[in-house]
This record gives structure tokens, sequence and C-alpha cells, in this order.
């Protein structure tokens, strides 16, 4: 058997990759946690996803909430790009992407975007589990409560609740 070729790297800069539209508690919990670990974290804000058929927000919006969502934590950069996410992390010497984890289910698939983002570049993903408070947050749930205008508290930072829902919130009784 070959020997493995271990590098040494320097891990003081990372990056976030999503769309983030809306940013929910999770994502902001994955945020957080990762300020810790790096002197410099990127979240970038990925513009040309599959996923965004009809953004809820525009980039500009996203970079404006998130700045504004993360200005007490000083490590944190917002950017956008429009290539992949590793592509990105390479071009700017970042040695690791940060992914968050929901449940088994989210594995299998960032697994191998890990596993084909280091063959592509030696990039490394560092995974953080999601708080148990937010394992059940994603993008589509949130999009769904916006149909039928349920309060987002619990889901949403209150400050994107807000933009949402203008700044009067809605009525509607919680459940």
């Amino acid at each position: 058997m070959e020997a493995l070729n271990c590098r040494s790297i320097s891990i003081k800069t990372a990056l976030i990759p999503g769309t983030f539209d809306p940013p929910t508690l999770g994502h902001l919990d994955i945020i957080q946690r990762a300020s810790s670990l790096f002197e410099t974290l990127y979240i970038g804000i990925a513009t040309n996803s599959a996923k965004m058929n009809k953004p809820l927000f525009s980039i500009k919006e996203r970079i404006e909430i998130l700045k504004e969502l993360t200005k007490p934590l000083r490590v944190c950069k917002i950017v956008s790009f429009s290539s992949l996410a590793v592509d990105y992390a390479k071009n700017m010497n970042i040695h690791v992407i940060v992914r968050g984890l929901r449940a088994f289910s989210d594995f299998e698939c960032e697994f191998r975007m890990a596993l084909t983002n280091r063959q592509l570049s030696g990039i490394e993903t560092l995974f953080l589990m999601a708080d148990e408070r937010t394992t059940h947050i994603s993008s589509t749930l949130i999009r769904e409560l916006i149909q039928h205008r349920a309060h987002l508290s619990g889901f949403v930072p209150k400050k994107v609740e807000e933009k949402i829902y203008g700044s009067k919130l809605h009525t509607k009784k919680k459940r």
C-alpha cells in the first residue's frame, strides 16, 4: 500500500459557501461557530446556483443582510461569487470550505462534494453539525412558511423576517 501524501497547510482562512436566501438561524449557527475557528471567514454567496430560480432577495440584499447579521463577528467577510465554490476558494488561497450538516441525509451529498472538491483542488471540507434547535430549518421550509404568511421567529433572525414581511410584521397568530 502506498503511503498517503499528507501536506501541512496553515488553516487561518475558510469559506462558507451558500445561497443564503434567506439567511436562517441555522446559517447563523454555523457561521458563529466557524468564526471562532478561523482568523478570516468568508461567507460566499453563490450567484449562479441552480437552486435560485426565483430568489427572495437579490445578491445585494443578501450581502447587506449578512453584513448586518455578522457585524459582531469581526472575522467575517461577506462576498459573492459566480464560479464553483472550490474555484473561488482556490483563487482566494482559501484551504478549507465549511459546510453545515443538518441530518444524516445531508451527509451523502456533502461527502461526495467534499471528495470532488479535494480531488479538483486539494481543498479540504470541514463539517459542522447543526445545532439540534436548527436541524429542521431549510430554505425550502422557509419559502413554504412565507407562502402561508406564517411567523418566521425561531427560523430566521428577526431582521430577516422584517425584511420579508416589511417593517410591520403581519398579525397572523403564532401556532
